[in-house]
């Protein structure tokens, strides 16, 4: 199972990781993925950028929730696919 990290602390909350959350859940359920991806919700991954933090696998993004679902298509589903 791959797992994505999404930092929930106050920089990464105020930059809308609640919203990127939501996104890649949907977008787990829209591809039928909900066996082989997980998403959680993490404190401050110590990578604080412009965007919000996510780690998956050993790898660190800057993600935002406006370019959530390119994201999803480029850096996730080749890892599960």
């Amino acid at each position: 199972m791959t797992t994505i990290h999404i930092c929930i602390g106050s920089s990464c909350h105020l930059r809308g990781s609640y919203n990127l959350i939501n996104a890649f859940q949907q977008a787990i359920e829209e591809n039928k993925l909900n066996d082989k991806i997980e998403v959680r919700g993490t404190f401050c991954l110590g990578h604080c950028g412009e965007n919000v933090s996510c780690k998956i696998d050993d790898e660190y993004f800057g993600v935002s929730p406006e370019n959530a679902n390119e994201f999803f298509k480029s850096n996730v589903l080749p890892r599960v696919k």
